[in-house]
């Protein structure tokens, strides 16, 4: 393909008549979407693999610390995806590059395995047994088409682990009805809006790992950041933190703990308006995540609630007036959110903030 890449009577757009090139926008929205897509979901599962490491090294210290040579085996992230259409394939090579997701820890279950063989050569198990693969995994993304959706929902709503995190591309089905279907709680499904006057940035014919490693196109998918013209929905973020709050209650952590994690985890990396003593660095508190009537019930050694994800993206939470209100809490996250990636940035090119995407 780079032989014909500067060919124009190869290009897409070479047959299109002109009164139909307006609609050219969308080839890029598409690309956009995508892109984003598997961003966040890199993110989120970079977020339960390190909050994850970040108990085993507590537990290691615990350990030490009382002259035990004990050693707590790696809890390795279990990924599922559902769907080896394009979209599934797709977001299984960005997990293997970008998480990464070991290949014998990422399972794809779909009607035609064969299809899959480049992925299946790199160690990725391809099957087609949905409920097995729920059984077994601790993340599972639903990469399917809505008219597939309620028999798929069928088959895997026995099988779940209590733990186990649904993150859903499935946009037509909403968050009240796939609780219904999965008869499961911990469901996570971002929300993207498009809107108009932004530049296409998204190169539609790039592959999606090289895009992320494009500064401009990966501080593009910062949440708060709405420039190539589509928006998450910040609701998404918050069921992000309160995943990674479940994923320390599954371990009975207690509650000061976790805020200690937490805190570690996402304000890890500072911003230039830190200073030298980061006395100017948010802090995230219990009362941040819980209402204060329950705070002040909760004692030292009790872990904190469980929380249902889905419930966290359909209404306000304490959380929801902390994303809105502190601004050096949303430049933590941005900058969290790049490190990540792999990419730091000074003040000056920070990525601009949108207080419409936050509901």
């Amino acid at each position: 393909m780079d032989m014909l890449k500067d060919l124009t009577s190869m290009q897409f757009e070479y047959g299109i008549e002109e009164e139909d090139r307006c609609w050219l926008y969308l080839q890029g929205r598409y690309q956009g979407r995508m892109i984003e897509a598997c961003a966040h979901a890199t993110f989120f599962c970079k977020v339960l693999h390190n909050m994850r490491e970040s108990i085993r090294k507590w537990q290691m210290s615990r350990y030490r610390s009382i002259g035990s040579h004990a050693t707590v085996p790696k809890d390795e992230l279990k990924v599922g995806i559902i769907g080896g259409g394009h979209l599934g394939k797709q977001l299984a090579q960005v997990l293997l590059d970008l998480v990464p997701i070991p290949p014998e820890r990422l399972w794809i279950s779909t009607r035609r395995p064969e299809a899959l063989e480049e992925l299946q050569n790199l160690g990725v198990r391809c099957f087609y047994h949905n409920a097995y693969l729920v059984g077994w995994a601790d993340v599972i993304f639903l990469c399917c088409l809505p008219s597939q959706l309620p028999n798929i929902c069928a088959e895997i709503n026995t099988s779940f682990k209590k733990d186990s995190i649904v993150y859903s591309f499935v946009a037509a089905i909403p968050i009240p009805r796939l609780k219904r279907l999965l008869d499961h709680t911990s469901i996570l499904r971002p929300h993207y809006q498009c809107v108009e006057g932004f530049a296409n940035i998204w190169q539609s014919n790039r592959e999606i790992t090289a895009a992320l490693q494009d500064p401009e196109i990966l501080q593009a998918t910062c949440p708060y950041n709405p420039a190539g013209g589509i928006i998450l929905n910040i609701k998404w973020l918050e069921g992000v933190f309160y995943a990674a709050l479940n994923t320390c209650t599954a371990k009975d952590l207690p509650h000061p703990l976790t805020l200690q994690l937490i805190n570690e985890l996402f304000l890890s990396v500072h911003t230039n308006d830190c200073g030298e003593r980061k006395e100017s660095c948010p802090k995230l508190q219990l009362q941040d995540f819980v209402s204060q009537v329950y705070a002040k019930g909760l004692t030292q050694r009790r872990p904190l609630p469980w929380f249902d994800l889905a419930s966290v993206q359909l209404r306000e939470t304490p959380f929801t007036r902390k994303l809105l209100t502190c601004t050096s809490l949303q430049d933590h996250i941005i900058h969290f959110y790049c490190n990540e990636f792999g990419l730091s940035f000074t003040k000056e090119q920070q990525p601009m903030v949108s207080r419409n995407c936050l509901f």
